[in-house]
């Protein structure tokens, strides 16, 4: 005979709706009552029925998360964390990626509104006027990108690219290109007016690019007609692209041209030079947003921004300006 919830509840001593909450609510039940509740459930072989529990609840347990691309190594460990961090509240993660497409971003969307109690958007390409639009239907939070009136969680970008464009000019290098990302990106924008702040260096913007090693080798030819002597590019792919590209040319990094990408993903550790990088906290990003966005499916709605520090990690694709 299959273990019911009041079997659980009669074991572990409790009423049966404190059962039910353990799995669909802990939050709201007393830590160590839930452990109780669980390790009995366990013992006995008790497993929820999630189908019933949505007929009942109305809620499905199931959260959204969309990628710009799921193949970039930025991505998985922010997947990771926000999956733990789901797991931890009884939801599960649906992942999807876009291809850095917007109308396939929205599409899915509107897919996972009804399978779903809450959506992560991570690095949307979609316009702000879309995005409020489509959070009618389903709780939304955000992930580097800002949204009036909207639950955002930001790693700080625009500080990032400061410490960066300030140790390239400390190295003596006053002739800057920033290689931005692709057309709508948050993360380039801020880039760019961090860029354009600065009174230490001229600063030549080159792009839009794909957000890729491709996209980073095809701005090895611009970077050069630039004059610029050190890079900041949009993230590490490009940037790996980009040393790629300039080695095809004869060019040394950081003898000639000193490169700095963004996100310190594990292949920027192993090519050499191993590269000099603004280092994106990804996984708090990820289980803050998680925590954001069940606030808002329990009725508690999260607002305002969560600005995450970036930091610099100096290492070999950064020198002292040529003379």
């Amino acid at each position: 005979m299959a273990v019911t919830i009041r079997d659980v509840a009669r074991a572990s001593g409790v009423h049966v709706s404190t059962v039910s909450r353990a799995f669909s609510a802990p939050h709201l039940v007393n830590p160590e009552t839930r452990t109780r509740v669980l390790a009995v459930a366990d013992d006995l072989g008790y497993r929820p029925n999630r189908a019933a529990r949505a007929l009942t609840t109305g809620r499905t347990h199931n959260l959204g998360l969309i990628v710009a691309d799921i193949s970039n190594p930025f991505f998985p460990p922010l997947i990771k964390a926000a999956q733990a961090q789901a797991r931890l509240r009884d939801y599960q993660v649906f992942v999807a990626d876009t291809d850095e497409d917007p109308k396939v971003e929205e599409e899915l969307i509107q897919t996972l509104t009804k399978q779903v109690d809450g959506v992560l958007l991570c690095s949307p390409r979609l316009t702000n006027k879309a995005i409020e639009r489509l959070r009618e239907d389903v709780p939304f939070v955000l992930v580097n990108r800002r949204v009036t009136g909207m639950a955002t969680v930001c790693m700080d970008v625009a500080r990032g690219a400061g410490l960066a464009i300030g140790h390239l000019t400390g190295l003596g290098h006053r002739r800057l290109a920033l290689v931005t990302g692709p057309r709508g990106s948050w993360t380039s924008k801020e880039m760019q007016e961090a860029a354009a702040a600065t009174s230490e260096a001229d600063v030549a913007f080159i792009g839009p690019n794909q957000p890729t090693e491709q996209g980073g080798r095809a701005a090895a030819a611009g970077v050069l007609a630039s004059g610029a002597t050190g890079v900041l590019a949009y993230n590490d792919l490009v940037a790996i692209g980009l040393v790629e590209g300039l080695a095809e040319r004869g060019v040394d990094v950081p003898g000639d041209i000193s490169v700095i990408g963004v996100d310190d993903i594990l292949a920027g550790r192993l090519v050499r030079p191993r590269l000099t990088t603004v280092a994106m906290p990804t996984a708090a990003a990820g289980r803050i947003a998680v925590d954001l966005l069940l606030q808002s499916v329990d009725s508690r709605a999260a607002m305002g921004v969560t600005m995450l520090e970036t930091t610099l990690i100096v290492r070999e694709s950064t020198g002292e300006a040529p003379r």
